[in-house]
């Protein structure tokens, strides 16, 4: 066998030793979830379920209105994603092919802001929402993440990229600015918009912090606040909790299974070219 076959061996096999390790507390979580009662802290531990039950799933159901809770993630996970994809492509796309006075300066500025922490936004962007009366809304969650330096960065990569002869023979031909956008830019986009939708659908719908923020009125809950409610001041409903967990991971996993393909493409060409 060659040096060449050796470390492509090698490399496989450390591949797939990095990818057991990152998968089995999935796998683990989601058998749990079928285990019954306190099988899930039995000695020695049990990796498959000695009696698969659903019996989980149905008593977390029946616990909490998470129908309701679904609706409100799946509302604002979609607005917010729908809206972020929208405002990231058109910054982007303007910063990449667009020469304005202050171009860098600005993209900069956006740039900057991924250094500053949640914790020290959290207070002017609540002030914000406050004063437009969003507080307490869907609204409230939607908007205010609208707009990512990371998105706009990762746009704005990919379109360097992009010749811009495709601009200017659509121009010769006599298409409108917003037409070369849509008919040509979109289209060849579709990787990096890919990319767009996935991290920002896996933001949203995994995120806590802000939501626990903004939303007071338990029926405006999203499922990552509902889930706090198996976890109580002195216990914690362990077998609700992972049930719902596995649940929550499955638009995910559909997400991401429907997009993968452009998302891979959308990474590899979104590299660090100026």
């Amino acid at each position: 066998m060659t040096r060449q076959k050796v470390n492509r061996v090698i490399l496989f096999a450390l591949a797939v030793l990095i990818s057991c390790i990152f998968i089995f507390p999935i796998v683990w979580i989601i058998l749990s979830s079928f285990k019954e009662g306190n099988e899930i802290f039995a000695w020695p531990p049990t990796f498959f379920p000695t009696h698969f039950s659903l019996a989980n799933y149905a008593g977390a159901f029946e616990r909490g209105n998470f129908l309701v809770y679904f609706k409100n993630s799946g509302i604002v996970t979609i607005l917010s994603t729908a809206l972020a994809a929208v405002i990231n492509f058109m910054a982007g796309y303007g910063f990449a092919k667009y020469d304005f006075k202050g171009r860098n300066v600005i993209f900069l500025i956006f740039i900057s802001t991924i250094m500053l922490p949640l914790e020290v936004l959290m207070i002017p962007i609540f002030q914000t929402v406050k004063l437009f009366g969003l507080y307490n809304t869907l609204a409230g969650v939607i908007i205010p993440p609208a707009a990512t330096p990371t998105g706009i960065f990762l746009v704005r990569q990919f379109f360097l990229s992009v010749p811009d002869e495709l601009m200017e023979a659509s121009r010769i031909d006599g298409a409108s600015e917003l037409q070369i956008m849509g008919r040509v830019m979109v289209p060849i986009a579709r990787p990096i918009i890919s990319v767009l939708v996935i991290f920002n659908f896996m933001w949203r719908w995994n995120d806590y912090m802000w939501p626990l923020i903004v939303i007071r009125s338990p029926q405006l809950y999203t499922v990552q606040l509902a889930l706090k409610t198996f976890a109580g001041e002195y216990s914690v409903d362990w077998n609700g909790l992972l049930a719902m967990s596995v649940i929550t991971m499955i638009p995910m996993l559909v997400i991401f299974l429907i997009f993968q393909k452009q998302f891979i493409q959308g990474i590899a060409t979104s590299g660090l070219k100026e």
